[in-house]
């Protein structure tokens, strides 16, 4: 089994509470984390830009990854969402049985 963390920014910590519960509610993540104010930086349109977000980072499994995706993009209020899919080499075995069992998919 393949476990990630999908890293995703908003607009907001409340746009980021939103996804994160749309998502644990369809058993999709086990669990968010919330950095409720991050600075970004970055190149839109031809025009550098600042601005403040929210970030989260959830902890699933990579065969769900299309399904977060899908169900982010419904919901999400960017044009492009940043949705990054990063693996996880080794954890706490303990902690991925639980996140096997939040995601209703068992090893």
């Amino acid at each position: 089994m393949t476990y990630c963390i999908v890293k995703c920014t908003t607009a907001s910590k409340e746009d980021s509470i939103n996804i994160a519960k749309h998502l644990l509610e369809k058993k999709l993540i086990a669990c968010a984390n919330i950095i409720p104010s991050i600075t970004s930086l970055y190149e839109w349109e031809g025009k550098l830009n600042q601005d403040e977000e929210s970030l989260i980072i959830m902890k699933s499994k990579e065969i769900l990854f299309d399904k977060i995706e899908a169900e982010i993009k419904k919901i999400h209020k960017y044009e492009i969402p940043e949705i990054l899919c990063i693996p996880i080499i080794k954890g706490n075995k303990d902690y991925l049985n639980w996140l096997d069992i939040q995601t209703n998919i068992m090893t």
